[in-house]
């Protein structure tokens, strides 16, 4: 459990006064940082995943509800794209990262100077399940508050940009093609900092590869590489 100096801090960055610390420390004990992901699950459901599987929805709502609001001349396919860009694990990362969360996560765990902040999944995972714990702790407007202030430059960006991923399966679909294919061809590196190697591959198109600390964004530099190519064409 971090300390309570950590604590303090954290609570600080985040402009929130949990009156129930235990929520805000069941938010720090990321399973991949102790080891407890991937074995045998318990009859008892983790704390810690509970409030990930909440902060996302928390999440997922409060930037709907925004988006609604200071998007009012797009479609549902705009907004669902843009939707997607700031509530993905990469968004969740940048945010994690301004907040120094790499730092209460190995505060918590005792872990090396560099692991917490190469795992993005820990980082992303984290970020959510300290916006399920602010929603049990003091209900939905704190964490509107939070996520508001730490995606405000992301949102105001107007020419947010679309996931590749995304823009390569409407070329696929606009050309009338099978969708893209994803496959892993190589992975790497200790189970708390894995690399991975994707290849995509469109019907007609040269198959792409790109490296990643995620199959997710492995596949989002793939996709990128495989449109720049055909953008050349």
């Amino acid at each position: 459990m971090p300390s309570v100096e950590a604590m303090n801090e954290l609570m600080a960055a985040l402009d929130y006064h949990f009156d129930n610390d235990a929520l805000m420390a069941d938010a720090l004990r990321h399973p991949s940082m102790t080891g407890a992901r991937g074995q045998k699950r318990t009859k008892s459901a983790s704390p810690y995943e509970r409030l990930e599987f909440l902060g996302d929805r928390v999440l997922g709502l409060v930037i709907a509800h925004w988006l609604f609001e200071v998007y009012d001349d797009i479609d549902e396919g705009a907004l669902a794209k843009r939707h997607a860009a700031l509530v993905n694990r990469d968004a969740l990362r940048v945010v994690a990262l301004k907040l120094k969360l790499d730092h209460y996560l190995r505060h918590a765990h005792g872990e090396d100077a560099n692991l917490a902040q190469k795992n993005t999944a820990a980082l992303s995972d984290a970020m959510e399940a300290l916006i399920g714990a602010i929603y049990l702790d003091g209900g939905l407007e704190p964490a509107q508050r939070l996520i508001k202030r730490l995606w405000q430059d992301q949102i105001e960006a107007a020419t947010l940009q679309v996931d590749p991923k995304c823009a390569l399966q409407e070329f696929a679909q606009g050309k009338g093609l099978p969708l893209p294919v994803y496959k892993v061809t190589d992975r790497s590196g200790p189970a708390h900092a894995p690399s991975f190697v994707i290849e995509v591959s469109v019907r007609g198109y040269a198959a792409m590869s790109a490296k990643g600390s995620s199959k997710r964004e492995a596949e989002k530099a793939a996709a990128q590489a495989l449109l720049e190519e055909i953008g050349k064409k």
